[in-house]
Order: C-alpha cells, then sequence, then structure tokens
C-alpha cells in the first residue's frame, strides 16, 4: 500500500474515532451513561487503530491494553509518546461487554448499573486517546 493510501486509512480511522467521541457525548447529555461508556470505547479503539493503519499494519481485537502493547512490538518509537494511556486503556477496556449486554452483569441492566461519573470520565480518557493519536498522525 503506498504511504498515501496508508495515511488515507489511517485518517478514516480518526474520523470515525471522532464520530463516537461526538456519540459518547451526546449519550452522556441525554443520560444514557452505559451507552456512553461503549462508545467511548470505541472512539478510544479506533483512534489508537488508525495509529495502526498509519503503520501498514492490521489491528486484530478489541483491547486497548493489547493494542497498546502489541504497538509496542511494532513501533517502540510511537508506543513511549504513549505509553501512559495503559492505565487509561485498561479503565475503558472495561466498558466494552458489560456496557451493552444485559447478562454481563447480575441481575442488573447496563442502564442500571452506569452513573454519569463514569460516563464523563470515559468520555474525557477517550478525547486523550483521540488528541495524542492525532499528535502522532500529524507531528
Amino acid at each position: 500500500m503506498s504511504v498515501r493510501k496508508t495515511l488515507e486509512e489511517a485518517r478514516r480511522w480518526l474520523k470515525t474515532a471522532e464520530m463516537d467521541l461526538r456519540a459518547a457525548r451526546l449519550l452522556l447529555r441525554e443520560g444514557e451513561y452505559a451507552l456512553s461508556c461503549f462508545h467511548a470505547h470505541q472512539a478510544a479503539e479506533k483512534a489508537l487503530k488508525a495509529l495502526w493503519y498509519a503503520l501498514e499494519s492490521s489491528p486484530w481485537g478489541h483491547s486497548l491494553v493489547k493494542l497498546l502493547r502489541e504497538l509496542e512490538e511494532v513501533a517502540p518509537e510511537i508506543f513511549n509518546k504513549l505509553r501512559d494511556l495503559l492505565e487509561p486503556a485498561a479503565l475503558l477496556d472495561k466498558y466494552y461487554i458489560p456496557t451493552r449486554y444485559p447478562n454481563g452483569l447480575p441481575d442488573l441492566t447496563p442502564d442500571e448499573v452506569y452513573t454519569r461519573r463514569e460516563a464523563e470520565e470515559a468520555v474525557r480518557l477517550a478525547e486523550q486517546f483521540r488528541q495524542r493519536a492525532r499528535e502522532v498522525l500529524t507531528p
């Protein structure tokens, strides 16, 4: 793949990450905290995958921690710029499944468990992933 096509693919993933971030903010504003947390995770995931595509690599999986740790093997110089995102990645990873499925939590549905504070934090963390990916992609 040419450099131009590689960067275009990365741009498409980053643009979609921004769309998920907008959705997370809207859902937060509407009081849909579980779904806001999920879309925050999606925004962070797509921001990381944008970096992978910029490196002409195919990322696999949904765990932010895994995507970051594997980035260390492929592009240690980029990983070093993002190392501090490992803890936020672990927090956001917890929002991938239980925010969407009624059997992800004992006896309750996601809308009965997730709070405004969690959604606000998830959105804030996702914004960090998006911003950091932008910085790496456009130095």
